[in-house]
């Protein structure tokens, strides 16, 4: 004679494998309906990115807090300078700063794309941006700080302003550590 939790420990898997097999039965079609749904549908660029101006907006503002408080505020008070008290970890951390400003700067020159407007006011920008992918490396072992901060900052402005002009207004956000050691 059975036990009663052998009983109902056979009732539980009946009854899941019943439900998954009619799970499995329901979602089943023809291969006609399957093709049809894997088929890439022609769409515009505004409809391939949701929320492209959010996006945007969240990923130039990262973008500029990182610059801001990694870069040219620490630039700003002379830690950059040889001999400053904390050179090197200053240095690591604009390096780092400045990998992450690049990769949202990245991140938010493709949300533009989605959305015609900042489009069109984002595109000049892609060069300059472009240009910031090695300054990094050069942040990190402390060479020419002065043309790096400044082409930073330039950068930051300028997307800025094309944000404003296309009616997505920029606000520094500063990511914590974690974020910037992410990228």
């Amino acid at each position: 004679m059975p036990s009663p939790v052998t009983v109902r420990r056979a009732g539980v898997s009946l009854t899941l494998c019943c439900t998954l097999l009619a799970g499995a039965t329901a979602c089943g079609g023809s291969s006609e309906d399957t093709a049809a749904a894997s088929a890439p549908s022609a769409s515009s660029s505004a409809e391939k990115q949701k929320f492209a101006k959010t996006r945007f907006v969240a990923n130039a503002g990262l973008a500029a807090g990182a610059t801001y408080q990694w870069i040219v505020k620490p630039y700003r008070a002379g830690k950059f300078k040889k001999g400053a008290n904390g050179r090197k970890f200053a240095l690591v951390k604009a390096g780092l700063a400045g990998a992450f400003t690049y990769n949202r700067l990245k991140a938010a020159t493709k949300n533009a794309k989605g959305d015609p407007t900042l489009s069109k006011a984002v595109a000049p920008l892609t060069s300059g941006i472009d240009a910031l992918k090695d300054l990094p490396s050069k942040l990190r072992k402390g060479e020419g700080t002065d043309s790096v901060v400044n082409s930073f900052d330039d950068i930051i402005k300028d997307v800025k302003g094309a944000g404003s002009s296309a009616g997505a207004e920029v606000k520094d956000k500063v990511p914590s550590a974690g974020e910037l050691s992410k990228g």
